[in-house]
């Protein structure tokens, strides 16, 4: 069975207002991805999330998004390609310069919220988000995580060309459309409301099975790294059985 790796959304914090339970969820995930100041974060937040995932041996992940702070990032931005381009890159350099100060480093890259969406439907501002990682990377590979769908393969070798690697994630809490990707949060049914079919579905995923759409469709969608949501105290639980799941793959 291929090894799923188990990852988070980290240091969403921002000056004196506090979001997310980092000290909670960060032993029990693989690897962080931490804001880089333009949805969420601050540059001591950076320095402080680094410290912590290191504390715990966590890959270390860049999570860059549009410039939007009172929207969190998950509103879309009519930006053009060489303008993405740039606000990875300098978000992603930020980060990095922070590691370099902690004698750490950033691992992968994961777009945040709107702009993770907008690169899945919109091929050159992809190619955009490669091309920053591409000029960042050096030497050491400096992977792409972005969603998992039946086109895998497609997107592998669009990422090639910028010799980009990809990482594919799937989520155990979202429900799927039959086309792969995830239901819309405007339907009431995006979201797994029982734990239970949460967690079928995080066992599929790491045992490499079809998960079942929201209409009934079988789909075939292989994963690198599952994410989870641990925004919460009440939340750790779920990690805690989603980490026994994901440590299944590791045997």
């Amino acid at each position: 069975m291929k090894k799923v790796t188990l990852n988070a959304d980290i240091g969403e914090s921002f000056g004196a207002w506090t979001m997310g339970a980092d000290e909670l969820i960060m032993p029990h995930i693989d690897c962080a991805n931490i804001a880089c100041g333009f949805h969420a974060s601050d540059p001591l937040t950076m320095k402080n999330t680094v410290r912590l995932a290191k504390e715990y041996g966590v890959k270390i992940g860049a999570h860059p998004a549009y410039p939007d702070l009172v929207g969190f990032g998950r509103r879309h931005m009519a930006c053009k390609p060489e303008e993405v381009t740039a606000m990875v890159q300098y978000q992603v350099g930020a980060l990095q310069g922070i590691c370099t100060g902690e004698r750490a480093k950033v691992e992968y890259v994961k777009p945040h919220g709107a702009l993770y969406n907008d690169m899945l439907n919109d091929g050159p501002l992809f190619d955009a988000v490669c091309q920053a990682i591409a000029a960042l990377q050096g030497n050491d590979e400096l992977p792409l995580m972005m969603m998992a769908t039946p086109e895998n393969h497609a997107w592998k070798e669009r990422a090639a060309q910028f010799g980009v690697t990809l990482w594919f994630e799937g989520f155990a809490d979202r429900a799927y459309d039959d086309n792969g990707k995830l239901r819309s949060r405007k339907h009431d049914d995006a979201v797994h409301s029982d734990k239970d079919a949460m967690l079928e579905q995080a066992q599929a995923f790491t045992e490499g099975k079809p998960i079942t759409s929201v209409n009934g469709t079988s789909l075939s969608i292989q994963i690198d790294s599952l994410c989870v949501h641990g925004d919460n105290p009440r939340a750790i639980d779920t990690v805690k059985q989603l980490r026994q799941i994901v440590k299944g793959s590791d045997e």
